[in-house]
């Protein structure tokens, strides 16, 4: 979180039909709202610092929403909620791949996008559970290299794979129980500590884009694999260090 007392939302959206009610709801339910009509005007306000989470409408102007998201998670990890006119599976799916935490399509219940905007802040900023390895470990997962100390992941080449916080934790707590099938509930208590609520779908969303970086075919996953009705399992070779 920033230091200012409330969390700080910035609601990004063209309409200001949506955008200043948005605002105004939010601003009531004990948040601090700042407001940007365009991707360029969004990234200023970004980029001046103190934003907690970005409310980020797809459909926009010049640049549109996916490409601002792409560009926030190739710089950081700012948590993004996407807001899309669109029903199709698409833009859901484009979103959720390049790194929104979450997505709500147009028309939405405002208490719904509060409930979302509530877990996401609280993703970002809980502790998670204790990993179970001490602080100097390292671990060999294939060709990279988890680092428990600095929080990092390096390819073979010793170059760091840029994880988010949750997707470091992810992969983690896969490492720590190598061979061992965890299920969604599962990742979500040792990652989490149950603080999600009951539509989150962060471990699949995580899940996907760890796939993204670490396997030589996400499509076709060998280091971390899909058990039907089970969960997932880290099914590569881990040597600890």
């Amino acid at each position: 979180m920033s230091g200012a007392s409330k969390p700080v939302l910035l609601v990004v959206d063209d309409e200001p039909s949506i955008r200043d009610p948005l605002a105004e709801y939010l601003g009531g339910n004990g948040y601090e709202i700042k407001t940007a009509g365009r991707a360029d005007a969004a990234r200023s306000l970004i980029e001046e610092g103190g934003i907690d989470l970005v409310l980020l409408d797809i459909m926009m102007p010049g640049e549109d929403g996916l490409s601002l998201c792409r560009d926030l998670r190739a710089k950081g990890t700012l948590p993004v909620i996407l807001l899309t006119a669109r029903a199709e599976d698409t833009d859901r799916i484009v979103g959720l791949e390049i790194g929104a935490d979450d997505y709500v399509t147009k028309p939405f219940n405002p208490r719904e996008l509060l409930a979302r905007v509530k877990a996401v802040l609280r993703r970002s900023k809980d502790s998670p559970s204790e990993p179970l390895t001490p602080g100097g470990t390292k671990f060999r997962i294939e060709s990279f290299t988890l680092e428990i100390e600095g929080r990092r992941l390096l390819d073979a080449a010793g170059e760091e794979v840029k994880l988010t916080g949750g997707e470091y934790e992810l992969l983690l707590a896969l490492t720590e129980r190598t061979g061992r099938v965890l299920n969604r509930d599962q990742l979500l208590d040792i990652t989490q500590g149950r603080s999600a609520h009951v539509f989150d779908r962060s471990i699949d969303n995580q899940i996907s884009r760890l796939r993204k970086k670490i396997e030589p075919d996400p499509k076709d996953p060998t280091i971390i694999k899909t058990v039907r009705g089970g969960g997932y399992v880290l099914a590569a070779k881990v040597t600890k260090e």
